[in-house]
């Protein structure tokens, strides 16, 4: 089989698991809602009736928006990590590493209490603004502070190791806002900063959505430039790649995508690093094939997660982040172990 057969097997395999995934978290949850109901809920609002039961209009407005931005996140989040660790040519390279997703909680935490407290009257599009202000700048930070002064370029141990330091204080920074917050804003930062998709709705559907759609094209057109960094920075810029602003388009690319995805869900931490990882054994590290197969095997992951989280202690939820960090953290740390991506 040649290796493009191979790869649209694999991605009808892949669209085959993610559909049959996203049926189940339609059904099933703190209510489950029978293949009729669902039924029954499309052919309802298609024909504009408004006499429909309760459960047809938990999963209009409550159960289907969340599995469609579920699935947006965990592709949002998993081609943010493909673009870094393609940039940085190194597998354990993911956004929460580097200070992007605790720049959003920061920016987004920074929203919600000082929103609160002078009364802003904000748009939709102000919270995912605040979030990308937030990553923006941590990220900025983290590759300034990580530049060396002879060279200008980052090593990344230097850029992983600055990455934690900056987490730590935009963390911190959410947790002195929860402390000054009144219990209201407190408690929404506090369910927020372990990831959720609880608030999930139609308008953050279609933010999202509209993001991750134009992000993730803009993302396929660079697979080639990505492809060429791969031999290296020097040999790219014989063969005519501009590096610098290759980096600059990933990197923003890469905040636009996890600061907007972080915004309406939380920290939902390890899905940047796992879903291109798999990827990548699955069909190797060509970015044409890497980039789409890394958004499908991160919705699947995620829809997974958030399907689990509602199951284990239903009618309770367990926030998403704990879910995919139980799996994350094992598999970040055989990653290490396997093999030395420092040095």
């Amino acid at each position: 089989m040649s290796d493009t057969k191979r790869a649209n097997a694999v991605r009808v395999i892949l669209l085959l698991i993610l559909a049959a995934t996203a049926l189940l978290s339609m059904r099933y949850g703190a209510i489950n809602i029978s293949p009729e109901d669902i039924f029954s809920s499309f052919k309802g609002y298609a024909a504009g009736s408004k006499n429909i039961g309760l459960n047809q209009r938990i999963f209009m407005d409550i159960r289907l928006p969340r599995v469609i931005l579920c699935i947006l996140t965990g592709a949002s989040l998993a081609v943010g990590g493909s673009l870094l660790q393609a940039l940085f040519r190194n597998p354990i390279v993911e956004p929460g590493l580097i200070g992007t997703s605790s720049g959003a909680a920061f920016g987004a935490a920074l929203y919600f209490v000082l929103g609160a407290t002078f009364k802003i009257e904000a748009g939709e599009w102000t919270l995912p603004v605040a979030a990308c202000g937030g990553a923006m700048l941590s990220s900025s930070l983290v590759f300034l502070l990580a530049r060396s002064g002879r060279t200008g370029k980052s090593s990344v141990v230097t850029l992983l190791l600055t990455g934690i330091a900056i987490n730590a204080l935009f963390m911190s920074g959410v947790g002195f806002l929860s402390y000054i917050a009144r219990d209201p804003q407190a408690r929404s930062v506090t369910f927020w900063g372990l990831g959720t998709l609880s608030g999930a709705n139609w308008h953050s559907v279609i933010i999202l959505g509209i993001t991750a759609l134009v992000c993730i094209t803009l993302s396929l057109r660079l697979a080639n430039a990505l492809n060429t960094l791969a031999l290296g920075e020097e040999e790219a810029q014989y063969l005519g790649v501009n590096i610098r602003k290759l980096k600059f388009q990933v990197l923003i690319l890469n905040i636009v995508l996890v600061a907007v995805s972080t915004a309406f869900t939380g920290v939902i931490s390890f899905v940047g690093l796992i879903a291109p990882h798999f990827a990548r054994i699955m069909l190797g590290s060509d970015n044409r094939t890497l980039l789409p197969d890394s958004a499908l095997l991160g919705a699947i992951m995620l829809s997974i997660a958030d399907l689990t989280a509602r199951m284990l202690l239903r009618p309770a939820e367990l926030p998403i982040g704990i879910v995919t960090a139980i799996v994350g953290v094992p598999v970040f740390i055989i990653l290490l172990r396997g093999k030395n991506y420092f040095f």
